[in-house]
């Protein structure tokens, strides 16, 4: 049929994908860049058509470390194994925050079987459990912080009573971690209060993209926000902090030319036997105190902005 053999319904086909869908040359310098890619990662094809995927556009992260480059790398996996490689892992948004993401890349050859560079699909991974932040029924029912659109500290205290009668009930474990921005009004007075503001819902955004689908994130106060992990015992529970606070790092925003970041200290707590809501909090927040007296680096600027 010779509709279809124009090759540009291929690329509108390619187009009308809701997932994202990348081309890399060997030197892994993006050569075509879909609507669904555009739509996932922030990124439109004037930032990234020509730059490579290490310039701030592609990094993967997986649970463990930050940065998946050189050897860890799925691109650079997939070129010299010559396979298609599956993974689950984290993408930095224009926005600033880490994004959960499902890729395929896949090997591109050409007619005589030789590898000239790699198709990359990515697909976005569902965001943790807790209010819609577009909801307008949570909203006038005050369940939802405006600025970050995460549960307020009003709904954090039900999901902690929630888990505590669970603990109760059925022993299942749990902990909780509360993260602090330092010196939030520093930050606020140094950059401007839409800094900030853009600065604590990027963060809000890392966090909830951090856990599972079953934990929950909420604002609990100005420069404080909480984790509630159900089903996690202590060795857990140290792991997932020292994630976030890894991942958290990462979460970055423009601003002017800059790129800013902000400190985060956390404190930790396990649920015990005879536990109520207070004790744990005081216990948890007791820890963040602990933290908080050492030393805590300021609010930065990274660096220069990325020209696209």
């Amino acid at each position: 049929m010779p509709f279809f053999q124009d090759p540009n319904i291929y690329r509108d086909i390619l187009d009308s994908l809701q997932i994202g869908v990348s081309v890399l040359d060997l030197q892994r310098k993006i050569v075509f860049w879909s609507d669904g890619a555009e739509k996932i990662t922030g990124y439109t094809r004037i930032d990234v058509l020509g730059h490579s995927c290490r310039d701030n556009i592609l990094l993967h992260c997986d649970q463990v470390r930050c940065e998946m480059c050189v050897e860890k790398c799925p691109l650079h996996a997939t070129i010299t194994g010559g396979k298609a490689m599956e993974t689950t892992s984290f993408i930095h948004h224009r926005a600033g925050h880490r994004e959960p993401v499902h890729t395929w890349s896949i090997p591109l050859r050409d007619s005589r079987g030789s590898i000239i560079g790699i198709i990359q699909t990515f697909e976005g991974e569902f965001a943790v459990t807790g209010p819609d932040p577009n909801d307008q029924t949570m909203r006038a029912r005050g369940c939802v912080d405006d600025l970050t659109g995460l549960p307020n500290q009003a709904i954090m205290y039900s999901h902690l009573r929630e888990v505590l009668g669970t603990f109760a009930e059925l022993h299942i474990p749990f902990g909780i971690i509360f993260l602090h921005a330092h010196d939030l009004a520093k930050f606020h007075s140094r950059f401007g209060h839409l800094a900030g503001n853009a600065m604590l819902q990027v963060l809000a955004r890392t966090l909830r993209n951090t856990v599972w689908s079953t934990d929950f994130v909420g604002r609990w106060n100005e420069d404080q926000f909480l984790v509630i992990l159900p089903g996690c015992d202590e060795q857990a529970l140290c792991k997932i902090s020292d994630r976030l606070v890894r991942m958290a790092a990462s979460a970055t925003i423009e601003w002017w030319g800059q790129e800013l970041s902000i400190a985060l200290s956390l404190g930790l707590a396990h649920g015990q036997a005879g536990d109520s809501i207070e004790s744990l909090v005081e216990r948890a927040q007791s820890s963040l105190r602990e933290k908080l007296s050492q030393a805590a680096p300021p609010a930065k600027a990274m660096g220069a902005k990325r020209n696209g």
